[in-house]
């Protein structure tokens, strides 16, 4: 994303200035950094939205770990606090507090599109560090606050020190209410969070996989909100038969004292005393079944062992167990006639079903995003095949279709090129086309004699990518030409007959670098060419899978207007070398005057040979008469053949009249010149 500068021209109206990204400089350019306006669109606003995203995630993640905190000593039989694992939890969550404090800096210091200029476009920046902190103030900085506050650390740190004599189950208890308070505000910062990133950069991840594993983080997020939600319980139940079985306990000589199950309480006179006596920890015992107390959905806390059992194990039990109780909605929850045990079944039950709804939802819709051009592909080839059996198509054509889908879509993999570069601007739609296609240009050699770059950008922007399979005519003699290829992968077969003529027949393969459908730019380099194209002169047939570039009949005409202004002679001889057509028609030319010169070298000999036969004719008859005697007959033999030899020529001379006959055999004609003057 491009961002800008802007300097501050009146309460609400900015413009933007060439300068540093991402800031928006105020009136006081020299200020420091904490002085500086961030812009709310810019690459910073959105790094940093990114980065307290992760971090509102974690505090989601920690918060629940405060839970985990509390645990049943089986040995001693009581409740105790794990405080050295609550000083890495606290330690944890000062780091991402600190960050959720700077992120409320930040956000007094972000400027904001003032509401009444979206009108059109943008809108305009609100840069006055006053109106930003009043708006914030009205808006979000209760919310933010509240969830910033480090609430759970004053709490275990400096409150629960300064009570005299707390116990283990009351500072749990305020432990736990002060995070499922605190919880609420950082939950709700997450939505706003998400929609400001959405509004900023489109999305939330850029790519599918990275979408569905946000939204499969987010689930298992829950699970893990749910798991030490059901381990709180758990040792609150415990505690809650301890005190009832305690109540209910009489005719001892040493009464039940609830300070007996705090394990900061295990040396207090008469507990040894007390546990030979009572009753209570057997009736509050899961692993035996109480008749008078049953523990219901936390029975497996007690029965595995989970509440004394180290951190890792305690966490991965419960992890488990949340991700069990939401896939399967609660079904698998044996609850007791407890109201409190019952509706967190309850809100197990609602809440698997939404976020199994909403979460693995979206993530399902990132999955199928990544199948879904090939889903789209496998359709349309479904509907080829039923078209072509029901128009009752050939074999043959119908295995070229299939090979020519088939080879479209390992190409393409089902992506409209064109209808990307469509939706693109102009200057970006340039670079793109020169990315592609330069090197790949200059691969042709009519191309690599042109040393203008600025022509061949047009060329690039012009050209469109051709796909060709095996066996397929790209053009047949005769019919008009309505683009010249330019050929990058593959082979091409190009034949003539000269028209039709007889006996007269040209084949050659055109290999990457070769050019077809050179008659199209002479007719576009034609100053009065008409709207009708020319016709070919040749049959290209393919001969395997052929990557080629195509200029296109108007297209080149506007290409073919840059090529006036190079007024070289190279690029013409270029033409001529690299053209199948002139080719063809040179070598043409090159036999026929072979002909004719080995034609004129036998009527010469020929001639010499009757001047000889004369001068043997006219002699006197001399002694060296005698001595030539031998070559007379072979003389003469040469004189017959040579009258035979120019009666056949004049025979086939009055065969090609047009006198003689009304056929005429076709010439093969120069091919037309384009005209680069």
């Amino acid at each position: 994303m491009n961002t800008m500068n802007y300097v501050r021209l009146s309460s609400t109206t900015i413009i933007p200035q060439p300068t540093k990204p991402t800031l928006l400089v105020p009136n006081n350019p020299k200020g420091s950094w904490w002085t500086q306006i961030f812009d709310p669109g810019g690459q910073f606003i959105a790094r940093w939205n990114y980065m307290f995203l992760i971090t509102c995630l974690n505090a989601l993640f920690v918060d629940p770990l405060y839970f985990l905190v509390p645990e049943i000593s089986r040995r001693k039989s009581c409740m105790r606090s794990d405080y050295g694992f609550a000083a890495v939890i606290t330690v944890w969550r000062s780091m991402i507090d600190i960050i959720a404090f700077i992120h409320i800096f930040i956000k007094f210091r972000t400027a904001y599109v003032a509401p009444n200029s979206r009108v059109f476009g943008r809108g305009d920046l609100v840069m006055d560090a006053r109106k930003i902190a009043f708006r914030y103030l009205r808006t979000g900085f209760a919310v933010d606050l509240a969830a910033a506050l480090p609430l759970p650390q004053i709490f275990i740190w400096f409150v629960i020190p300064a009570v005299k004599n707390p116990s283990t189950a009351h500072a749990n208890h305020s432990l736990s209410l002060i995070i499922i308070i605190q919880y609420i505000p950082r939950l709700f910062i997450i939505f706003p969070l998400n929609q400001r990133i959405t509004k900023t950069t489109g999305v939330i991840a850029q790519t599918a996989w990275a979408g569905a594993a946000y939204y499969l983080m987010l689930y298992m997020l829950a699970s893990h909100v749910i798991g030490a939600s059901w381990y709180l319980l758990a040792v609150e139940r415990q505690y809650s038969c301890w005190k009832e079985e305690c109540a209910q306990e009489k005719n001892l000589s040493h009464p039940c004292n609830r300070l007996y199950f705090d394990c900061d309480h295990v040396d207090e006179p008469g507990r040894d005393a007390w546990l030979k006596e009572t009753q209570v920890l057997n009736h509050c015992s899961a692993e035996i079944s109480p008749v008078n107390f049953t523990f219901g959905m936390y029975a497996p806390a007690f029965t595995e062992g989970v509440t004394s059992a180290t951190f890792f194990e305690k966490y991965f039990f419960c992890f488990w167990f949340g991700l069990k109780s939401l896939s399967s909605y609660g079904q698998n929850l044996e609850t007791s006639n407890s109201m409190g045990e019952t509706l967190f079944g309850c809100s197990v039950c609602l809440g698997g079903l939404v976020i199994f709804c909403l979460l693995i939802g979206n993530m399902q819709t990132y999955l199928q995003s990544t199948t879904a051009r090939l889903e789209e592909w496998r359709v349309k080839r479904r509907d080829t095949e039923e078209w072509m059996r029901h128009r009752q198509l050939p074999p043959d054509l119908q295995d070229k279709i299939r090979r020519f889908v088939q080879y479209k879509w390992l190409a393409t993999r089902g992506v409209d090129e064109e209808d990307i570069l469509r939706a693109l601007p102009l200057d970006l739609r340039r670079q793109i086309q020169r990315h592609l296609c330069l090197a790949l240009v200059r691969r042709v050699p009519f191309f690599s004699q042109m040393d203008d770059d600025q022509l061949l950008d047009v060329i690039c922007e012009h050209l469109v990518p051709s796909l060709s399979t095996k066996g397929q005519y790209l053009v047949r003699e005769g019919d008009p030409v309505n683009e010249m290829t330019f050929v990058i992968r593959g082979q091409l077969e190009s034949s003539t007959t000269n028209g039709g003529r007889s006996g007269f027949f040209n084949s050659i393969t055109l290999k990457p670098g070769d050019f077809c459908g050179e008659e199209l730019l002479t007719w576009a380099l034609t100053p009065e060419s008409n709207v009708s194209l020319p016709s070919s002169t040749r049959t290209v047939k393919v001969l395997n899978e052929v990557e080629a570039f195509a200029l296109r009949a108007e297209d080149l005409r506007f290409v073919a207007k840059q090529f006036k202004r190079l007024h070289s002679k190279k690029l013409q001889h270029a033409f001529r070398y690299y053209s199948h057509q002139w080719r063809t028609w040179g070598a043409c030319f090159i036999q026929a005057a072979w002909r004719r010169h080995k034609r004129k070298k036998l009527a010469e000999e020929l001639a010499r040979q009757e001047g000889l036969y004369q001068y043997y004719d006219n002699d006197d008859g001399s002694g060296e008469n005698d001595q030539n005697v031998q070559h007379l007959g072979a003389t003469i033999l040469a004189s017959r053949f040579a009258a035979n030899t120019k009666r056949g020529i004049s025979q086939k001379e009055r065969v090609a009249s047009p006198a003689s006959s009304s056929l005429k055999m076709p010439k093969l004609f120069k091919p037309d010149e384009p005209d680069f003057s």
